[in-house]
């Protein structure tokens, strides 16, 4: 993928599978109900789940000065990625976020065209509202990508450019823009970022950044205090290694 351009991101296969690991159900033990959780809070009411700021390459939730920071590198079109969206990230939020235990960053993996589209939307707007469109837009995958799947083959070729004529058009075929106005924010605002053609510049070259840097082998993945996490691809695979770091006797004061 270019780091100067947006041609790479037609170079892109529109609807390519992730390489991340099948999702597993979670194990009985793995339950957060489960009272030898290393997860069980200590009873104090905090919500740094909802403190967030954008970063160089993406968006950070939770305490900035926390004892731990995961990364969590994700393509909007990835299958694999709606499923943590569901299973992990509103059980990180209650278990490690919200006391300041730990940070999350969420950094977008550009792998075609409609990756580079979301991944817009997900950051126009309200840097509060992240999250939200976030979720959102994962939650909903399995209805929007239908109809991307069912797309002409013209259209997808057309999508493929990733310009800004393209993103308009993907957006409206696949109602991204009505998702965000039924949020509350304006038809300018989502022309505007959809226009944007900086911002995906940046957003390529960040990703290009994350593959050079941590070599990102699929999606979902995830680094733990800098450090790639090696065949942790879901959350019934994050949860034990975040277990194990927050176990007493293992977790920094």
């Amino acid at each position: 993928m270019s780091r100067t351009t947006l041609a790479g991101v037609a170079a892109a296969t529109l609807l390519a599978l992730p390489a991340g690991a099948q999702q597993a159900p979670l194990s009985q033990d793995n339950q957060l109900s489960n009272p030898n959780s290393a997860f069980v809070g200590d009873g104090r009411r905090a919500a740094w789940h909802a403190e967030i700021e954008r970063t160089e390459r993406g968006f950070r939730i939770g305490n900035p000065n926390a004892e731990a920071s995961l990364i969590e590198f994700i393509s909007y079109t990835c299958g694999h990625c709606a499923t943590f969206a569901k299973e992990g990230e509103g059980a990180l939020d209650l278990t490690v976020l919200a006391p300041g235990h730990m940070n999350l960053e969420i950094r977008p993996v550009i792998r075609n065209a409609i990756d580079l589209t979301v991944s817009l939307l997900v950051q126009c707007g309200d840097v509060s509202g992240m999250k939200d469109r976030h979720r959102m837009f994962l939650t909903r995958q399995d209805s929007w990508m239908a109809k991307a799947r069912q797309a002409p083959q013209s259209q997808m070729q057309s999508w493929a450019r990733g310009d800004r004529t393209s993103r308009a058009s993907m957006a409206s075929a696949l109602d991204f823009d009505d998702m965000l106005a039924n949020t509350g924010m304006s038809r300018v605002e989502i022309s505007a970022c959809l226009a944007d053609d900086e911002a995906a510049l940046a957003l390529i070259r960040n990703g290009d950044a994350d593959r050079e840097e941590f070599a990102v082998p699929g999606t979902p993945s995830f680094a733990l205090d800098g450090e790639l996490l090696d065949e942790v691809h879901s959350w019934d695979a994050l949860y034990p290694v975040l277990s194990d770091h927050f176990r007493p006797g293992n977790a920094q004061d």
